[in-house]
């Protein structure tokens, strides 16, 4: 059995046998029930899916890198050289997923699964490049089908070794000039929605590179014609490598039903790949935030998830996810540390 083959077949729902249970647990603190929102949303969705009272307390992000072809088309107010210099600067710190993660107690893992330019030597980058980038998703397929299986290992690999090491929530970020356009592509591809309407300004984009960014997503699923029911055939015609690894995490950590916090319209795009060779790995699926980019509402909505934030983010890189571990483990200590109605000798409401 491949490693795929094997995630695929550990993915089931949690069980519901201690949902009433649970929601007695929540309803029993000192508190009016439901007074606390989708804190105890979250509360409830982490203690189900763990099967017991939820910790938050070794979250890993993992900021995925890789180039896409596509940027040929002239799609990104950016160069494609900046994919290496954002790693760069992720791996000295400086960046705002590196700064966020500081403060949220989270590590960061920065691997490269497929950036096209040469990145300096460095002991906290992972490399596990698929190959120097895709290919233009508008002339034909990304990768192939084998390329795509790989990355998916890969990014399950790097998942199943930070649960090992005792990682209680995962959570997801990406790099890669150009990776709006193919999320768009796996959008539209995956739900059905026209090109126009899951297309957004990326890295801000003027109205003619916008223009022509739809074209090329339209383009590119009339060259390819991605299968929407079969994810592996979406991420080989239109994917990208980090996101193809962004697919193994969610597998992974849906496998061992450890939470999976999806970061904006990129990690949305891997988590619609997820849930189409996996549909129960959506019981993991906690939406960070929802983005600016005009077709992540339409994503998880896809997905069925009610993002938690609305910051109007849509910088990518895990920023959105590392905002969110701070509620997970708000939700938690709520869980475990607040008083009951019985053990703090507060009289319960009457029920009138």
């Amino acid at each position: 059995m491949t490693q795929l083959s094997r995630l695929l077949s550990s993915v089931a729902p949690p069980p519901s046998d201690g949902a009433e249970a649970a929601q007695r647990h929540l309803d029993g603190l000192t508190k009016p029930p439901g007074s606390l929102g989708r804190l105890e949303e979250i509360a409830l969705r982490l203690a189900l899916l763990r099967g017991r009272a939820p910790e938050v307390g070794h979250p890993v992000i993992f900021t995925f890198a890789a180039d896409h072809g596509v940027v040929a088309e002239g799609v990104s107010a950016y160069p494609q050289v900046v994919t290496a210099q954002m790693v760069e600067n992720f791996l000295r710190g400086g960046a705002a997923v590196n700064v966020l993660a500081r403060q949220a107690g989270a590590r960061v893992v920065v691997a490269d699964l497929g950036v096209a330019s040469p990145l300096h030597g460095s002991a906290n980058l992972v490399a596990r490049p698929i190959g120097p980038g895709t290919a233009n998703i508008a002339a034909g397929p990304a990768m192939t089908r084998e390329q795509a299986i790989r990355a998916i290992e890969t990014g399950a690999t790097l998942a199943e070794e930070a649960l090992d090491g005792g990682a209680d929530l995962l959570a997801t970020g990406e790099m890669g000039i150009g990776n709006t356009t193919v999320a768009s592509a796996i959008a539209a591809a995956i739900t059905g929605a026209a090109a126009e309407r899951v297309t957004g300004r990326g890295t801000g984009v003027d109205d003619a590179t916008l223009a022509r960014k739809v074209a090329v997503v339209r383009q590119a699923l009339e060259v390819n014609r991605p299968d929407a029911g079969d994810g592996l055939d979406v991420l080989a015609k239109v994917g990208g490598f980090e996101i193809g690894g962004l697919v193994g995490v969610i597998l992974a950590g849906a496998a061992r039903r450890v939470p999976v916090v999806l970061d904006g319209f990129i990690a949305g795009a891997a988590a619609l790949i997820a849930v189409t060779l996996a549909p129960a790995a959506r019981h993991v699926l906690f939406a960070s935030h929802r983005s600016a980019e005009p077709g992540h509402a339409l994503v998880l909505g896809h997905l069925g998830l009610e993002p938690y934030l609305d910051l109007s983010l849509r910088l990518g890189e895990g920023t959105g996810a590392a905002l969110f571990i701070h509620l997970a483990r708000a939700a938690a200590l709520v869980w475990s540390q607040m008083a009951t109605f019985k053990t703090a000798g507060v009289s319960e409401s009457d029920g009138r």
